[in-house]
């Protein structure tokens, strides 16, 4: 596929309407629509399976491009960070107390995004196993906070948190070149050697 209609495959229209997503599910929040946590709820969920399918169908239809896995991070990273930006807003005394613990993971984030482009001066676009897993953990804690106002699974998501990011920051200094879907840092080792390494089509490319 030629590539300037690339950008107008079913893939980048599943990733531009995750960006839009990523606009209207704040606003819905910070305005207090009829229902606006229900209707923020199942948007979010909407945003995750596309972000689940993107790249599925991006393979099926040999279009997984370097272009569109940095498109990729890049709106998923815009899309949480609106989300937690606006639950925070509302739900300030809910969440404040573990300020502390979201702040090492935001300051970890930019610590593996700083190294990516310092080091291959790109994006990253690892989309590990652990950071897939995570983001299903922290969809499940932003509804709960829009939903109950509760910090049950708080632990457990931000403490995989903090170590996904940390092996995204490992994988970063251990490769040798730039590469995207990265199924976890044990696999390093075989990739700098140029070996082919197994992937999970549910996962990553």
């Amino acid at each position: 596929m030629p590539y300037q209609n690339e950008r107008l495959s079913l893939p980048f229209l599943l990733i531009y309407s995750r960006l839009i997503l990523g606009l209207i599910i704040p606003t819905i929040l910070i305005l207090g629509v009829p229902q606006a946590s229900i209707l923020a709820t199942l948007l979010i969920i909407g945003g995750l399976i596309t972000d689940v399918f993107d790249g599925i169908i991006a393979r099926r239809m040999g279009i997984s491009s370097e272009s569109l896995r940095i498109w990729d991070s890049n709106v998923d990273q815009f899309f949480w960070l609106a989300i937690i930006g606006s639950v925070f807003y509302i739900h300030y005394q809910s969440i404040l107390p573990h300020l502390k613990t979201i702040t090492i993971v935001i300051i970890l984030e930019v610590i593996a995004y700083t190294l990516s482009y310092i080091k291959f001066n790109k994006s990253i676009a690892t989309h590990s196993i652990l950071a897939k897993i995570w983001t299903l953990c922290l969809m499940v804690w932003i509804i709960e906070i829009i939903l109950c106002q509760s910090n049950y699974t708080f632990p457990i998501c931000f403490g995989l948190g903090i170590i996904s990011r940390v092996e995204i920051i490992l994988i970063i200094i251990m490769l040798k070149k730039w590469v995207t879907d990265v199924p976890s840092i044990i696999v390093v080792g075989k990739i700098n050697r140029g070996e082919g390494v197994k992937k999970s089509k549910w996962f990553n490319g």
